[in-house]
């Protein structure tokens, strides 16, 4: 009998350690695999267009998209970046952004770009950032950070940035400095050269010409 005991003891401290282990095993791996670990829906090479009253406004190209549901605010990521192309009612572009990654908030209709992000618009004016937002409500884009604009004429830099979703109507919050760029083929003079702003990378500017470089603007 007393064996008996012992034996069922024994199971009985087995089981319960089996279950103390098994809800705990459980309840971890709730808090590890929430439904925010694991997309709802992934693509690859993904390719859209979005149209308001038959109309393309928006064509979106990104080399993988993965679709995420948390606690009801349902996000897209694009971790390897995309390529979003704004069209007006002609369909002619207006306005584009590329970026490294992106992700997209569906009921706030909100972007973030992040990691060498690439806005133009219909001029051929160019913003540099390396984070960019964009509401689509109150059409309108904007960062904080270190901004760099690349126009025909000047390449100007700042710190925080506001505009219109076709970056037509833009204004930097802290502006650094203004280069501006001869296009007339002459080389600078000596005296132009030694006054270069070293905080200003000019290597980045996609324009061909001389670069005049004048006081930074208030």
């Amino acid at each position: 009998m007393i064996k008996l005991l012992s034996v069922a003891a024994l199971f009985a401290g087995a089981a319960t350690l089996f279950l103390g282990c098994k809800k705990n095993n459980i309840e971890e791996i709730k808090a590890f695999y929430t439904s925010e670990s694991f997309p709802i829906q992934e693509a690859t090479n993904f390719e859209t267009l979005f149209t308001d009253s038959g109309q393309v406004r928006f064509s979106l190209k990104a080399p993988k998209l993965l679709r995420y549901e948390a606690d009801g605010r349902d996000y897209i990521e694009f971790p390897e970046g995309l390529e979003l192309v704004k069209y007006d009612e002609h369909k002619k572009v207006i306005s584009s952004i590329t970026a490294n990654y992106a992700r997209q908030y569906v009921a706030d209709r909100k972007w973030e770009a992040k990691n060498n992000v690439v806005a133009t618009n219909a001029n051929g004016d160019t913003l540099k950032t390396e984070i960019l937002y964009w509401e689509e409500k109150e059409e309108k884009i904007y960062t904080d950070e270190f901004v760099k604009i690349i126009r025909a004429d000047q390449i100007i830099t700042g710190i925080g940035f506001t505009s219109d979703q076709k970056m037509q109507n833009w204004k930097i919050r802290d502006p650094k400095g203004t280069i501006y760029v001869s296009m007339n083929n002459q080389q600078p003079s000596a005296d132009t050269t030694q006054t270069t702003n070293r905080n200003e990378k000019t290597d980045a500017a996609p324009l061909k010409g001389a670069l005049q470089l004048n006081k930074p603007t208030q």
